[in-house]
């Protein structure tokens, strides 16, 4: 048994020591001859590459990208492979104009800055004339991003936790009423949506505000949300049968012209008992039109989505080609209601392309009160979670309702990371407030500001250098 043990060994231990030396062997040729190696490979695909005609030749889907793009070829194979509409998320890939061609003044010398021990004011109040403002400690929101529609109950309960450790509202989104997530959040923000369970009354009756949706930045109109995207607790929730798709209507039940909004609203404002009643839509080339609606219809507080507002799904078509620009949209907006004579009775909140504390400060100096965020807490809830998913997934596969993949999100950590986000947005708001020599988000305005270039002079009424 014993010399059997050691013939093995031995065996093992020989071939162990051939292939060593096969492997040496093999790398001692290929360090020799490596340049002649790559030179010869480097030849043959350079070579096919210059010589091939067009027909044959792989740079040919070279000029087709840039004829197009990567993002047309692709879409054009989804559409070819399922014949009905695609659903694009987060939004357009459109570079649209913003604010990079706004700057702040800095008070140096005329005007001074403050200290930075000097506490700054960033809070606000939405819906002045209702009985009971909304009361925030940031002008940072946690715009509707729903559950089951769009993210899982994992992701919601993070965003309510970071909403409520930020002393900032959570909005719900168009989705079914959650229970724990209204448990998480502090400021709470219901959505009645364009659904069969949009005007839910223990929602309505839990919430801090009300929103109306008719749209936003990358959506409008009616849609269906296919059956195998619901199924589980949310399609439950919603009240829908197995295996039946939600129907979104386009228009808000109960509303078949213009004239129906002011009863639609008094009736609305009797079930949210005093809580301010919002309104959201996407900004468009009439915005004032659907303004001088919303002022009739008595909405405390109008937030208009920009044509960069992302969603968890919309076709390329309505995200890429309706809308306008957030910040012509901000503009056009904050000079209607103030010839109107309402300004002071109706709060403003932007959303749609809102990246950096930079744009958010200068919405706020053009008028927004203010603004929705969407894409950045998204983000910040998969931050150090990456290795969950990547490199196989996409990230967004943390997060969305019908993946497989959401119940891996650590909540606790997605909760840390989206309040460090909105922390830090906050300082770096109230640093810019300090250096502009003011204590307060309500003492910016236009003149804190000035334009670059003669367009965005003219649109803001800004001052250009």
């Amino acid at each position: 048994m014993q010399n059997t043990l050691v013939l093995v060994l031995i065996s093992v231990l020989a071939s162990f020591i051939g292939y060593a030396l096969l492997g040496l062997f093999f790398y001692y040729l290929a360090k020799r001859n490596f340049r002649n190696i790559v030179q010869r490979l480097f030849s043959l695909v350079i070579g096919r590459l210059l010589e091939d005609d067009y027909s044959e030749n792989l740079m040919e889907l070279w000029n087709a990208t840039h004829r197009t793009s990567i993002l047309n070829i692709l879409e054009t194979s989804l559409r070819a492979q399922t014949g009905k509409i695609i659903k694009r998320p987060l939004g357009s890939s459109k570079k649209f104009p913003h604010y990079d061609s706004l700057m702040f003044v800095p008070a140096q010398m005329a005007r001074l800055p403050l200290e930075i021990s000097e506490t700054v004011d960033m809070k606000v109040s939405l819906g002045p004339k209702a009985e009971e403002p909304l009361k925030l400690d940031i002008p940072l929101l946690i715009s509707g991003m729903a559950y089951g529609e769009a993210l899982s109950e994992e992701a919601r309960r993070a965003l309510a936790r970071a909403a409520k450790q930020s002393g900032t509202a959570l909005c719900s989104g168009e989705g079914p009423f959650l229970t724990e997530e209204r448990q998480e959040a502090g400021k709470y923000i219901w959505q009645v949506s364009r659904s069969s369970y949009g005007r839910d009354p223990q929602a309505i009756a839990q919430a801090d505000m009300i929103e109306v949706q008719m749209g936003q930045g990358s959506r409008i109109g009616g849609q269906i949300i296919e059956a195998k995207a619901i199924q589980g607790k949310a399609q439950e929730l919603m009240g829908v049968p197995p295996n039946k798709p939600v129907i979104m209507t386009a228009v808000i039940p109960g509303i078949s012209n213009p004239w129906d909004w002011p009863d639609y609203v008094s009736e609305l404002r009797k079930q949210a008992g005093g809580k301010p009643i919002g309104l959201k839509i996407m900004s468009g080339g009439r915005i004032e039109s659907d303004l001088a609606v919303a002022i009739e219809a008595g909405f405390d507080v109008i937030d208009i989505g920009g044509a960069q507002g992302g969603t968890a799904g919309s076709s390329p078509t309505i995200s890429d080609d309706f809308g306008i620009p957030s910040i012509v949209a901000l503009m056009r907006a904050q000079r209607y209601l103030v010839e109107q004579g309402v300004r002071k009775e109706i709060s403003l909140t932007v959303s749609g392309g809102y990246v950096t504390p930079g744009q958010c400060l200068k919405a706020l100096a053009l008028g927004a009160d203010a603004i929705s965020l969407g894409s950045v807490p998204l983000f910040a809830l998969i931050h150090g979670q990456i290795g969950q998913v990547m490199p196989w997934e996409p990230l967004t596969q943390l997060v969305w309702y019908d993946s497989r993949y959401k119940h891996r999100l650590d909540i606790d950590k997605a909760t840390q990371s989206v309040t460090n986000v909105l922390r830090s947005f906050v300082q770096e708001m109230e640093e810019g407030v300090r250096a502009l020599g003011k204590k307060s988000i309500t003492e910016l305005g236009p003149n804190d500001l000035v334009a670059l270039d003669d367009w965005t002079a003219e649109l803001t009424g800004v001052k250009k250098i």
